[in-house]
């Protein structure tokens, strides 16, 4: 890593943190998978506070090629975090280091990072990682770029995504709309929103603001992403256990394809985030 001047001890101890990124053998998941799961080692690190919620259901849906999101317009964008996360310049640094070597944006690297140490702080034994929220924001939304969409400098991508409206039809189950179309634009159906892809019922319990803008939005993908580690770490799941791992991305998405699929992807960028130097 290039010297990219002086840093305080602490932030130099959270590079050294967030580049000790580990694939540790787990029984349950590998038996399923036939590999290691994600997990990244560290002490906890000060972040945004979030409050308890009860447990919920997050109904992410497909979204539909080409769609727009019902009534149109966007959600209101807030100014640019140029920080990215609490800690500053090494996270944006250690960022753009791995956005080099894999196919993710690195302002959403940050948005994950940022949820990963703000759980340490607030829920150590869950150990949520950022390498299994960034696998499920690339299903979920290709980290905000579905569709061609650009994720801005605020976490926020450059148009609204939207799911298809859960009519009960191929594939998906009947909710009708819980929040007069607020969130989704539609008032009859719910739809999956946001580059997490929640459900305006689910949002409406989950709602985290994850970048400390006073403001709990799915469509920003600092909040998202917090609210996603929040639910995930759900009834004192530990994930870095196999049998935690597996139950909270089932609880995500109760598919074992789904699942499987965000395993590979965590494993990859872990991997890549180990091969930036």
């Amino acid at each position: 890593m290039a010297n990219q001047g002086p840093l305080s001890a602490r932030l130099r101890a959270l590079l050294a943190v967030l580049s000790r990124i580990a694939l540790a053998a787990s029984v349950l998941v590998a038996a399923a998978l036939g590999v290691g799961l994600v997990a990244v080692l560290g002490a906890p690190a000060s972040a945004p506070q979030a409050g308890p919620a009860p447990e919920a259901r997050v109904e992410p849906a497909e979204v539909e090629p080409g769609s727009a999101p019902p009534g149109g317009g966007s959600p209101e964008a807030k100014p640019s975090t140029e920080d990215g996360a609490d800690q500053g310049a090494p996270v944006r640094q250690w960022a753009d280091e791995v956005a080099a070597v894999a196919d993710v944006p690195a302002r959403a690297l940050v948005s994950y990072v940022r949820a990963d140490l703000a759980m340490r702080d607030r829920q150590p034994g869950c150990r949520i990682d950022w390498a299994t929220l960034a696998g499920i924001g690339r299903v979920e939304s290709d980290h905000g770029r579905y569709g061609g969409r650009r994720l801005g400098a605020d976490a926020v991508p450059s148009s609204p995504i939207i799911g298809v409206p859960l009519d009960g039809g191929s594939k998906v189950r009947e909710i009708t709309d819980t929040d007069g179309g607020a969130l989704d634009g539609d008032p009859v159906h719910d739809r999956a929103v946001g580059p997490m892809q929640f459900i305006p019922s689910t949002w409406a319990r989950w709602s985290t603001d994850g970048d400390g803008d006073g403001t709990g939005d799915p469509h920003d993908l600092d909040d998202a992403a917090m609210a996603a580690a929040r639910y995930l770490c759900a009834g004192g799941r530990d994930m870095r256990t196999g049998q935690g791992w597996w139950s909270g991305v089932l609880s995500y998405n109760s598919s074992e394809s789904y699942a499987k699929k965000v395993f590979a992807l965590a494993e990859d960028y872990a991997e890549a985030a180990n091969r930036r130097e």
